[in-house]
Protein backbone atom coordinates (compact mmCIF):
# COMPACT_ATOMS: atom_id res chain seq x y z
CA UNK A 1 0.00 0.00 0.00
CA UNK A 2 3.07 2.06 0.95
CA UNK A 3 6.70 1.50 0.40
CA UNK A 4 9.00 4.48 1.29
CA UNK A 5 13.24 3.79 0.13
CA UNK A 6 16.20 5.99 1.20
CA UNK A 7 14.10 9.03 2.22
CA UNK A 8 15.83 12.27 3.19
CA UNK A 9 14.90 15.77 4.27
CA UNK A 10 17.45 18.38 5.34
CA UNK A 11 16.29 21.95 6.65
CA UNK A 12 18.11 24.93 4.92
CA UNK A 13 19.76 27.33 8.06
CA UNK A 14 22.20 30.17 7.86
CA UNK A 15 25.38 27.23 8.83
CA UNK A 16 23.99 24.67 5.56
CA UNK A 17 21.88 22.24 5.40
CA UNK A 18 20.91 20.36 8.51
CA UNK A 19 19.45 17.14 7.75
CA UNK A 20 16.58 15.46 9.79
CA UNK A 21 16.51 12.28 8.54
CA UNK A 22 18.09 10.25 5.68
CA UNK A 23 17.97 6.47 4.01
CA UNK A 24 14.59 5.87 5.75
CA UNK A 25 13.02 2.62 4.30
CA UNK A 26 9.55 1.31 5.45
CA UNK A 27 6.69 -0.44 3.94
CA UNK A 28 2.76 -0.36 5.29
CA UNK A 29 0.45 -3.13 3.85
CA UNK A 30 -3.03 -2.99 2.97
CA UNK A 31 -5.11 -2.79 6.31
CA UNK A 32 -2.09 -2.22 8.14
CA UNK A 33 -2.07 0.36 11.67
CA UNK A 34 1.13 1.82 12.52
CA UNK A 35 2.24 4.15 15.21
CA UNK A 36 5.27 6.68 14.22
CA UNK A 37 6.95 7.41 17.51
CA UNK A 38 9.76 9.54 18.26
CA UNK A 39 10.75 12.41 20.64
CA UNK A 40 9.54 16.30 19.37
CA UNK A 41 11.51 17.71 17.17
CA UNK A 42 12.32 14.91 15.71
CA UNK A 43 10.82 15.13 12.23
CA UNK A 44 7.70 12.85 12.47
CA UNK A 45 5.36 15.57 11.30
CA UNK A 46 7.67 16.15 8.28
CA UNK A 47 7.93 12.71 7.58
CA UNK A 48 4.48 12.60 7.48
CA UNK A 49 3.85 15.81 5.46
CA UNK A 50 6.39 14.37 2.82
CA UNK A 51 4.34 10.96 2.84
CA UNK A 52 1.09 12.87 1.92
CA UNK A 53 2.37 15.47 -0.74
CA UNK A 54 2.70 18.36 1.02
CA UNK A 55 6.16 18.69 1.58
CA UNK A 56 8.95 17.92 -0.59
CA UNK A 57 11.89 15.30 0.08
CA UNK A 58 15.36 15.93 -0.91
CA UNK A 59 15.61 12.78 -1.98
CA UNK A 60 14.17 9.08 -2.43
CA UNK A 61 10.95 7.17 -3.32
CA UNK A 62 7.63 7.23 -1.75
CA UNK A 63 5.43 4.83 -4.01
CA UNK A 64 1.78 5.06 -3.73
CA UNK A 65 -0.96 3.35 -5.98
CA UNK A 66 2.46 2.28 -7.98
CA UNK A 67 3.11 5.78 -8.25
CA UNK A 68 6.49 7.75 -6.98
CA UNK A 69 5.15 10.86 -5.06
CA UNK A 70 8.94 12.40 -4.94
CA UNK A 71 8.86 12.59 -8.92
CA UNK A 72 5.24 14.44 -9.00
CA UNK A 73 4.49 17.93 -9.76
CA UNK A 74 2.20 19.92 -6.91
CA UNK A 75 -0.80 19.38 -9.49
CA UNK A 76 0.16 15.28 -9.49
CA UNK A 77 0.90 15.48 -5.62
CA UNK A 78 -2.59 17.00 -5.26
CA UNK A 79 -4.68 14.90 -7.32
CA UNK A 80 -2.98 11.69 -5.67
CA UNK A 81 -3.82 13.27 -2.34
CA UNK A 82 -7.18 13.24 -3.28
CA UNK A 83 -8.48 9.91 -4.19
CA UNK A 84 -5.68 7.81 -2.11
CA UNK A 85 -4.72 9.87 1.33
CA UNK A 86 -6.47 10.95 4.02
CA UNK A 87 -5.06 13.38 6.56
CA UNK A 88 -6.07 14.38 10.35
CA UNK A 89 -3.72 17.42 10.64
CA UNK A 90 -2.32 18.01 14.14
CA UNK A 91 -4.19 21.83 14.08
CA UNK A 92 -7.39 19.84 12.57
CA UNK A 93 -7.44 22.80 9.72
CA UNK A 94 -11.33 22.93 9.12
CA UNK A 95 -12.75 25.44 7.32
CA UNK A 96 -14.16 28.02 9.08
CA UNK A 97 -16.74 29.43 6.91
CA UNK A 98 -18.42 26.04 5.95
CA UNK A 99 -20.74 24.07 8.10
CA UNK A 100 -19.83 21.42 9.62
CA UNK A 101 -22.07 19.10 7.06
CA UNK A 102 -19.44 20.60 4.33
CA UNK A 103 -16.46 20.31 6.38
CA UNK A 104 -17.42 16.49 6.54
CA UNK A 105 -18.02 16.44 2.65
CA UNK A 106 -15.36 18.18 1.78
CA UNK A 107 -13.04 15.41 0.19
CA UNK A 108 -15.43 13.26 -0.65
CA UNK A 109 -16.56 15.87 -3.09
CA UNK A 110 -13.33 16.83 -4.09
CA UNK A 111 -12.38 12.98 -5.08
CA UNK A 112 -16.33 12.39 -6.61
CA UNK A 113 -16.58 9.50 -4.45
CA UNK A 114 -19.53 11.16 -1.68
CA UNK A 115 -21.25 8.58 -0.67
CA UNK A 116 -24.26 9.87 1.43
CA UNK A 117 -25.01 6.86 3.26
CA UNK A 118 -21.65 6.29 4.38
CA UNK A 119 -21.50 9.81 5.10
CA UNK A 120 -24.56 9.39 7.52
CA UNK A 121 -22.91 6.87 8.91
CA UNK A 122 -20.42 8.81 10.35
CA UNK A 123 -22.06 11.40 11.27
CA UNK A 124 -24.22 8.82 13.64
CA UNK A 125 -20.69 7.10 14.68
CA UNK A 126 -19.00 10.34 15.65
CA UNK A 127 -21.67 11.50 17.29
CA UNK A 128 -22.31 14.55 15.30
CA UNK A 129 -26.03 14.64 14.29
CA UNK A 130 -27.23 17.54 16.12
CA UNK A 131 -23.86 19.62 14.83
CA UNK A 132 -24.33 19.88 10.93
CA UNK A 133 -25.45 23.21 10.28
CA UNK A 134 -22.89 24.59 12.81
CA UNK A 135 -19.08 26.25 11.93
CA UNK A 136 -16.40 25.00 13.70
CA UNK A 137 -16.01 27.88 15.83
CA UNK A 138 -19.03 27.11 17.45
CA UNK A 139 -18.18 23.22 18.14
CA UNK A 140 -15.30 22.55 21.57
CA UNK A 141 -11.90 20.81 20.46
CA UNK A 142 -13.06 17.35 21.10
CA UNK A 143 -16.44 17.80 18.70
CA UNK A 144 -13.78 19.59 15.83
CA UNK A 145 -11.47 16.47 16.32
CA UNK A 146 -14.23 13.92 15.17
CA UNK A 147 -15.01 16.71 12.36
CA UNK A 148 -11.65 16.15 11.13
CA UNK A 149 -11.44 12.41 11.58
CA UNK A 150 -15.07 12.18 9.61
CA UNK A 151 -13.47 14.51 7.08
CA UNK A 152 -10.56 12.11 6.83
CA UNK A 153 -12.39 9.40 6.20
CA UNK A 154 -15.62 10.15 4.57
CA UNK A 155 -13.90 9.41 0.89
CA UNK A 156 -12.82 6.04 2.19
CA UNK A 157 -9.34 6.77 0.95
CA UNK A 158 -6.88 3.41 1.10
CA UNK A 159 -4.41 5.83 3.00
CA UNK A 160 -5.25 7.53 6.50
CA UNK A 161 -2.28 9.45 7.90
CA UNK A 162 -3.17 10.67 11.45
CA UNK A 163 -0.62 13.52 13.14
CA UNK A 164 -1.08 13.24 16.47
CA UNK A 165 -4.65 13.12 16.38
CA UNK A 166 -5.08 13.02 20.13
CA UNK A 167 -3.03 15.20 21.29
CA UNK A 168 -5.21 17.72 22.84
CA UNK A 169 -7.58 16.05 24.84
CA UNK A 170 -7.55 14.43 27.61
CA UNK A 171 -6.90 10.79 28.51
CA UNK A 172 -10.77 9.71 28.70
CA UNK A 173 -11.40 11.56 25.47
CA UNK A 174 -8.33 10.38 23.45
CA UNK A 175 -9.06 6.73 24.50
CA UNK A 176 -13.06 7.42 23.10
CA UNK A 177 -10.85 9.47 19.87
CA UNK A 178 -9.05 6.42 19.36
CA UNK A 179 -11.64 3.87 19.72
CA UNK A 180 -13.30 5.78 16.79
CA UNK A 181 -10.44 6.11 14.61
CA UNK A 182 -9.34 2.26 15.25
CA UNK A 183 -13.44 1.12 14.31
CA UNK A 184 -13.70 3.76 11.20
CA UNK A 185 -10.34 2.52 9.56
CA UNK A 186 -11.56 -1.46 10.12
CA UNK A 187 -14.91 -0.75 8.43
CA UNK A 188 -12.94 1.20 5.41
CA UNK A 189 -9.90 -0.90 5.36
CA UNK A 190 -7.76 1.63 5.35
CA UNK A 191 -4.11 1.55 6.15
CA UNK A 192 -3.04 3.50 8.85
CA UNK A 193 0.06 5.86 9.86
CA UNK A 194 -0.22 7.80 13.08
CA UNK A 195 1.58 10.23 14.82
CA UNK A 196 1.83 9.86 18.27
CA UNK A 197 3.96 10.34 21.39
CA UNK A 198 1.64 8.07 23.66
CA UNK A 199 2.98 4.38 24.47
CA UNK A 200 -0.58 3.54 25.22
CA UNK A 201 -2.36 4.58 22.07
CA UNK A 202 0.68 3.01 19.82
CA UNK A 203 0.16 -0.17 21.69
CA UNK A 204 -3.23 -0.47 20.27
CA UNK A 205 -2.04 -0.71 16.25
CA UNK A 206 -0.32 -3.64 15.24
CA UNK A 207 3.06 -2.14 15.38
CA UNK A 208 5.12 0.68 16.07
CA UNK A 209 7.98 2.69 14.70
CA UNK A 210 10.57 5.11 16.49
CA UNK A 211 11.91 7.85 14.69
CA UNK A 212 15.33 9.01 16.27
CA UNK A 213 18.26 10.91 15.42
CA UNK A 214 17.58 10.59 11.72
CA UNK A 215 16.86 6.82 11.47
CA UNK A 216 14.28 4.70 11.97
CA UNK A 217 13.89 1.53 14.09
Amino acid sequence: MLQVTRLAKSHQTPQGPLPLFSDISFGIKAGESVALMGESGCGKSTLLHILAGLEHADRGQVIINNQDLIQMNDSQRALLRRHHVGVIFQQLNLIPSLTIQDNLAFQARLAGTLDPKWLKHLVVTLGLETMLKRYPAQLSGGQQQRVAIGRALAARTPLLFADEPTGSLDETNAEQVMSLILALVKETGSSLLMVTHSSLLAARLDRAMTLSQGQLS
